[in-house]
């Protein structure tokens, strides 16, 4: 495909480039309503051209009520034809009292100049003191990247007012259909309905973005209407809606090769539907959905209802890894974990289908005998520098112990068991021509001399999607946010929409250790260099000059001890040479290192989202009387729930001799100046 690409964009050098502009505007386009001029009465409108050499037949069509349709035909050799008027609705302002007069004639002149197409046309019209002519002028303009159709209109009687301009996409292009879900994950309410639309999704985006969802007010991720939002009105996406799941179905149920029945009375049963459902494209339902999964017309696959009753999760999945394991990625491995009992929260599951992964919630807790040698038996079979997708069991292990097995097999941990829309989002690249720009604070050459003050950096934990980024105060202090590397290439839109977004007062990072989530202390030495380049490569793309690195795999607990050793420490400095710095810890730490005026900082200060404001002052102001050397560097981590306006009212309590600055400067003026000592974890 891509060689016939190429010879066809040599043809057009060869033909001339008039001639491949030409070609680019047949088919047919549909309104963008929100960049277009309005249409009055009409709230739909379509253009479709039929190009050839030397005309253009042109359809253009408005409604959807009192329907308007126009096909014109001309030679586009600049010279006037007479074309007769056979709809009489003058369909550029229905609610003028002008007509055309059926019967009557046009002239109109077509014509390509600088790759716009010109109609122009001197038309007779009828109006309340009699007869008059308009002179016309539409002119079509294709953007630089053929993806949009752009209209302007001129007519010799319009002189005031804003100019006329309608903004057109293919019509084949970015069309979805998006159902908002319930806050109510319970598996004996509607968790059952939501659980087999995000299969569905995993099947309806197996080759397009074509199924989004929205989530209600208390789900974890609190971005997706703003991110729909954004699609519709950057990427130029038309969402559909759909009110239920027999409406889903009715969409997409022909890319749907049948159903796995999973039993409500044994929870895990559905986390092992999924990778069946992933592996046959089918969707997961409980009994009691079948006689809708007949209407369509799906088959079984298999049925779980009193399979698994009685049976551990151990024995489970042992059967569901003899069953399934061998067609499974060996890329990607999917956790659907988080919330226990009677409630799941599987929204990764679509992205987990999409690449054929094995699920499971098992444990990671080395007392958990069974299950954690099953665990190990999953992830020794993974590539190294795979991909752990979704999330560990809130009530089995810890998210300590859970990373610190992943990193110990060379594998990364991504998102989380809620990560929403993931099959979608991978499927949209960044806009053509969009270039991640980071606010950069740091100017070459210039000196940054502190003064002796405590300098205080702010840094957003957990990354932007779950954080404060909608919340209030965004943008009214320098703050730092943490970008996960890898979404580079899952959620590139994704991370098109932050970055469009960011006021200079955003900086972004690159978390956490490694090109997604990992230990260092865990990660085998021989493939721990390899991701730290994985990382490099990415930073490079999002423009991120600072590195972030967390480990608790030393105790496995949290809040516990999150140092790194010296040899660990050199290897980031050696295999990011261009990074300006590095940051160290989740809570606060105590590594602290200095290579060539490029400083590695640990947190010196949590915040935690339930801290009490005059509290949290109180701690800050403290840290500064036990540090008292200046100028004084001190980094904070700020917990994702705390939005930047309750940041902004604790540090105004400081004074005059605290000064929240830009990381990147705090960075910079902390490697020229160093007043930590150089500390490392201690040897064992």
């Amino acid at each position: 495909m891509r060689t016939l690409l190429r010879l066809g964009f040599v043809m057009t050098v060869l033909a001339g480039w008039v001639g491949g502009q030409e070609d680019a505007f047949n088919g047919k386009w549909k309104l963008i309503k929100a960049d277009s001029s309005h249409l009055d009465y009409f709230q739909q409108a379509t253009l479709e051209f039929a190009v050839t050499p030397g005309h253009v037949t042109l359809t253009t069509w408005r409604g959807p009520r009192r329907p308007f349709q126009e096909t014109l035909a001309v030679k586009t050799d600049g010279q006037p034809q007479s074309i007769e008027i056979t709809n009489g609705t003058f369909a550029d302002d229905l609610f003028m009292a002008v007509k055309l007069p059926v019967g009557g004639h046009r002239q109109v002149t077509a014509q390509w100049a600088a790759h716009v197409l010109s109609i122009a046309e001197v038309v007779p019209v009828a109006t309340s003191q009699g007869d008059s002519t308009l002179r016309v002028t539409r002119t079509y303009e294709l953007s630089p990247y053929r993806d949009l159709l752009t209209c302007r209109v001129t007519r010799s009687s319009r002189q005031t007012g804003p100019a006329l301009v309608f903004v057109y996409k293919r019509d084949e292009a970015d069309n979805a259909y998006v159902m908002k879900l319930a806050d109510d994950w319970d598996i004996h309410s509607r968790l059952p309905e939501q659980a087999c639309l995000i299969s569905l999704q995993g099947i309806a985006n197996a080759q397009a973005p074509l199924l989004y969802f929205t989530f209600g007010p208390a789900y974890p991720f609190n971005h997706t209407e703003e991110m729909m939002q954004y699609l519709e009105s950057q990427r130029h996406f038309t969402f559909r809606p759909l009110g239920s799941l027999e409406e889903a179905l009715t969409v997409f149920s022909s890319r749907v090769k049948g159903y796995v029945v999973w039993d409500q009375n044994v929870r895990t049963s559905l986390i092992v539907a999924y990778t069946l459902a992933g592996l046959e494209q089918g969707i997961v339902i409980t009994g009691d959905m079948i006689p809708l999964a007949q209407k369509f017309g799906l088959k079984p696959i298999d049925d779980f209802r009193g399979r698994f009753e009685g049976k551990s999760d151990y024995e489970i999945y042992t059967w569901a890894k003899e069953k399934y394991w061998n067609r499974c990625s060996r890329d990607v491995i999917t956790w659907l974990g988080g919330v226990h009992g009677t409630a799941l929260m599987p929204a990764a599951a679509d992205y987990g289908m999409a690449k054929r992964t094995f699920f499971s919630d098992l444990s990671a807790r080395a007392s958990d005998t069974q299950e954690y040698e099953l665990t190990k038996s999953l992830l020794k079979e993974m590539k190294p520098l795979g991909q752990v997708w979704g999330w560990h069991s809130y009530k089995k292990d810890t998210e300590e112990e859970m990373i610190t097995l992943t990193s110990s097999f060379a594998l990364t941990s991504d998102g989380l068991n809620t990560m929403p829309n993931t099959s979608f989002l991978v499927q949209v690249p960044a806009s053509p021509g969009f270039q991640f720009k980071n606010h950069h604070n740091v100017v070459p050459g210039k000196a940054y001399v502190p003064e002796k003050k405590v300098y205080l950096a702010l840094v957003q934990t957990d990354g932007l999607g779950i954080g404060a980024w909608v919340r209030p105060g965004r943008g009214s202090i320098p703050y730092a946010w943490e970008v996960g590397p890898k979404f580079f290439k899952l959620t590139p839109a994704m991370l098109e929409y932050y970055y469009a977004q960011a006021t200079p007062n955003d900086y972004f990072i690159a978390a956490l250790s490694g090109s997604s989530y990992m230990y260092p202390r865990a990660f085998p030495a021989q493939w721990r260099p390899k991701e730290i380049e994985l990382a490099r490569g990415l930073m490079e793309k999002l423009d991120l000059r600072v590195f972030e690195i967390m480990d608790y795999a030393g105790d496995k607990t949290e809040a516990g001890d999150n140092n790194l050793p010296r040899a660990i420490v050199d290897d980031y400095f050696q295999g990011m040479p261009d990074a300006l710095g590095f940051l160290n810890g989740y809570y606060a730490a105590n590594t602290f290192a200095i290579r060539g005026k490029r400083p590695f900082v640990s947190y010196d200060y949590y915040l935690s989202a339930d801290r009490p404001e005059a509290a949290a002052a109180a701690d800050l102001t403290e840290l500064a009387e036990v540090n008292a050397a200046r100028p004084y560097f001190l980094l904070v981590h700020v917990r994702e729930n705390s939005d930047v306006a309750r940041v902004k009212r604790i540090t105004d309590r400081l004074g005059p001799n605290f000064e929240v600055i830009p990381l990147d400067v705090f960075l910079k003026m902390a490697g020229e100046n160093p007043t930590f000592h150089e500390r490392y974890m201690s040897a064992k």
